[in-house]
């Protein structure tokens, strides 16, 4: 008479691997599918928090109109005059102040725990750097086309037309994503969302509204002039502007394209050794 031998008992090993059964393993994300994956992840925030789409919905149209009707009539004679000056420096200013966003994003999700989840993950590690800029350049252009919006609505007329209009747009969102990276490092070194902000806007304003946005730097102060004409984004409204009134400096473009290429060399190296030592 033959006996049945019992089969050995299974190890923990034999049992996850009779849970994921015997299909191969998919392949690893690659750079682009995980920086992409991590960018929709952003775009995501914007629909379970609505709020968010204020910063680049409101905010432009009160910026746009109030500096248009407060400003025009004093500087200008008249804010019809006035906003064909102003347009592209608002543009600008709108967009630089949204990019301080990224670093609030990057430090409420070290705030709540994600960012330590996320960078276990078996994905190419600046991934989730990356796809915060990438949602965030999508946050640019659209700020950008309610300024553009809200502008042709109250009278601009860009005399380079749309293709002058979208050339400009795309410098800014290139410079803006460049910048960017700074505001990564400041994420991942301040404690808060609220010293992120605070620290952010302590570089902004000066480099805002002591530039070229509001008003020609040939009617300043010698000694303040001499700043606004090296500030970078003075050099960014004036590539804009000429872009948007159909006389495009090549110079003024190249200098600020040389300058976004240079600021992501410098800057993203660091941010990246802050997100790889992070704890």
């Amino acid at each position: 008479m033959s006996t049945v031998q019992a089969a050995p008992p299974r190890t923990e090993t034999d049992k996850v691997l009779a849970a994921l059964g015997s299909s191969e393993r998919p392949a690893p994300a690659g750079p682009l599918s995980s920086s992409l994956t991590f960018g929709w992840r952003a775009l995501l925030k914007i629909k379970h928090v609505p709020e968010q789409l204020f910063d680049v919905t409101m905010f432009p149209v009160m910026f746009t109109v109030m500096f248009t009707f407060v400003f025009g009539g004093a500087i200008s004679g008249t804010p019809g005059e006035y906003l064909q000056y102003a347009l592209p420096g608002i543009l600008v200013q709108t967009v630089v102040f949204i990019t301080m966003y990224t670093a609030m994003t990057i430090n409420t999700d070290i705030e709540k725990g994600v960012f330590d989840r996320i960078r276990s993950l078996p994905v190419w590690r600046p991934s989730l750097l990356v796809g915060a800029l990438l949602g965030d350049s999508l946050r640019y252009l659209m700020a950008s086309t309610v300024v553009v919006v809200v502008g042709v609505a109250i009278g601009y007329r860009a005399p380079g037309g749309l293709l002058g209009i979208v050339a400009a747009v795309a410098v800014l969102v290139a410079f803006c994503f460049s910048m960017s990276w700074l505001w990564l490092i400041l994420g991942l070194k301040l404690r808060t969302p609220n010293a992120v902000m605070g620290a952010a806007m302590m570089i902004l304003f000066p480099l805002t509204f002591v530039s070229s946005v509001f008003a020609p730097p040939e009617t300043m102060p010698g000694w303040l002039r001499a700043f606004v004409e090296v500030n970078p984004v003075s050099l960014l409204v004036e590539a804009a502007r000429g872009l948007m009134d159909g006389v495009p400096d090549a110079g003024d473009i190249t200098l600020v394209l040389v300058l976004a290429v240079a600021i992501t060399a410098v800057f993203s190296p660091i941010a990246l050794r802050l997100y790889n030592r992070a704890s």
